[in-house]
């Protein structure tokens, strides 16, 4: 495992978002899902594709809070151009998202 510094860290920037609305991505080449999400008036709604839809059900993720980075440039994934990278960790069976255990203000930084 590298070891970064803590200006490393620093730099990423980890906030809070709500999911706004969900919609399936079948011209990505690995299963996924298009979200367009909520990080506050500072940032503003962004938009990404996750590959998350071996575990959730777009239904259910209305209204879910999760931590994505917001400083990455934006990535071009197929049609659609991704603006954050919303978090998780791969399991056996699927992605789990990274949310926070309790309701958080859209665009609260972690650190």
């Amino acid at each position: 495992m590298e070891t970064i510094s803590w200006n490393d860290f620093e730099k990423v920037e980890l906030r809070v978002g709500t999911i706004l609305r969900v919609e399936p991505f079948p011209e990505a080449r690995v299963s996924a899902y298009k979200l367009w999400l909520d990080f506050g008036p500072e940032i503003g709604e962004r938009k990404s594709s996750a590959q998350i839809t071996d575990l959730y059900e777009p239904e259910k993720l209305v209204g879910k809070q999760v931590v994505a980075v917001v400083n990455f440039p934006p990535k071009q994934i197929g049609p659609m151009r991704s603006e954050c990278l919303v978090t998780g960790f791969y399991r056996q069976d699927g992605v789990v998202l990274a949310v926070p255990d309790q309701p958080c203000p859209n665009g609260l930084k972690l650190g």
